[in-house]
């Protein structure tokens, strides 16, 4: 789960798509000559982009008979406008696919089955949760390609001035600092982001998430929820805690502050780490302190388990599936997976791909440490990752104090209703 790339980059993606997909019976192919994929890449275009294309040239190298056509999409639009070309004509015949959207592309067949073909080879290699997450109804749709989950990141520097020399390990202890961070720093402790994703720690810190897709059930509206929410507002009316920032760039606003020592604790996850480290706070490396979230009233803390699948359109031919499979295999293979991480400081999904040398990569090894503790799987629920737009818009109002907590989430829980038809 990432913020968007500029919309100028769709425009592009959009004119070189329609010019080479493997969905839209003409290929680009002469008669003859190098299978032409189209990749659908949904990474950020500045810090991620030129290692994937850098892999590109070596893949292309050693497979003379396969080309391979980059597209950068900026993620926020990814998801729609893939659906719309896979239920069409013209989608690629690779996409980057975040792990929430795998299982309901599966369904809808959009994505061909991988077991068995060069795209998924050593799977005892791959991590089985996120193996897990890439299946449906005991296939699996998607190579895991890179992994992440949040955890808290601190300024320690600034923790230390505020007398701090360990994170705080609950959110009531990150009003205690932020408080004192404030008074004695004179900067923000923590700055909260108003989003779903990002307040999934706090409801699995109750021991609750939008639903219990095991039990069928609907959950964000649930006593437990409405704590897990009430515990995120009040946050807002700590001292030390930033405002609310609901404007259109209000991740970018939250990353700036960090990265410049303007806010001592954010929530986050490693995607950002290659920014964070150009930020002026953290010229020196060991600045950066990173541990799980926080916990919740339970005593428990817990953090979703992101990351992104490469899956092959099941629209494209066999020539062009067969090629994708073979380009996907390269790409998710632990020799790529660690070269990719050394560059963007991304997390792995294969167990050889933690080597010595990307185990001392800055953040990686953190990061490892709460995927293994406090990193919760996805449901296998198709819809999952549906459920977070209403649960974003209803948050923000809640946050807001337009709404009552209660009745902010049972209009989301009406929602869900209408997605989850079995669900009670």
């Amino acid at each position: 789960m990432r913020r968007g790339i500029a919309a100028t980059a769709l425009v592009a993606a959009l004119a070189m798509a329609a010019t080479a997909c493997g969905g839209d019976g003409d290929s680009g192919d002469k008669a003859g000559g190098p299978v032409t994929l189209t990749w659908w890449d949904t990474s950020n275009a500045t810090n991620e982009a030129p290692t994937y294309k850098a892999m590109i040239a070596e893949f292309e190298k050693a497979n003379k008979d396969i080309k391979v056509n980059y597209v950068n999409v900026p993620f926020d639009q990814a998801q729609n406008k893939f659906q719309t070309a896979a239920g069409s004509k013209g989608a690629p015949d690779i996409i980057r696919a975040e792990v929430g959207w795998t299982a309901s592309w599966a369904k809808s067949q959009f994505l061909a089955p991988l077991d068995g073909t060069d795209a998924l080879k050593q799977t005892e290699d791959i991590t089985p949760s996120l193996l897990k997450q890439a299946q449906y109804e005991g296939k699996t749709y998607g190579a895991p390609f890179v992994t992440d989950s949040l955890g808290l990141m601190w300024n320690k520097e600034i923790l230390k001035k505020a007398g701090f020399d360990k994170a705080p390990t609950t959110w009531e202890e990150i009003k205690t600092v932020s408080k004192a961070v404030k008074e004695k720093a004179g900067v923000d402790g923590f700055q909260l982001r108003a989003d779903s994703y990002f307040e999934l720690p706090f409801l699995f810190g109750e021991g609750t998430d939008m639903v219990d897709a095991a039990s069928k059930k609907i959950t964000v509206n649930s006593p437990e929820a409405v704590k897990a929410v009430d515990a995120s507002k009040a946050l807002l009316t700590a001292p030390g805690v930033a405002k609310l920032d609901v404007t259109a760039d209000s991740y970018a606003h939250m990353m700036d502050a960090f990265n410049t020592g303007k806010v001592a604790m954010i929530v986050q996850g490693p995607w950002e780490l290659t920014n964070i480290y150009k930020g002026t706070a953290f010229k020196d490396k060991a600045n950066l302190g990173i541990s799980g979230v926080p916990a919740g009233s339970t005593g428990k803390a817990g953090a979703p388990t992101g990351g992104h699948n490469l899956s092959v359109y099941a629209g494209s031919d066999k020539a062009h599936q067969a090629a994708a499979q073979k380009f996907v295999g390269f790409m998710t293979s632990g020799a790529t997976q660690a070269k990719i991480a050394l560059k963007n400081g991304t997390l792995p999904t294969r167990t050889s791909a933690y080597t010595a040398e990307v185990k001392a990569t800055p953040g990686i090894a953190e990061f490892q440490a709460i995927l293994a503790g406090s990193a919760r799987p996805r449901p296998e629920l198709p819809e999952y990752s549906s459920l977070f737009a209403d649960l974003g818009t209803n948050l923000t109002a809640i946050l807001q104090g337009k709404v009552s907590t209660q009745k902010g989430l049972d209009t989301t829980a009406e929602s869900y209703k209408k997605l989850l038809k079995d669900f009670s």
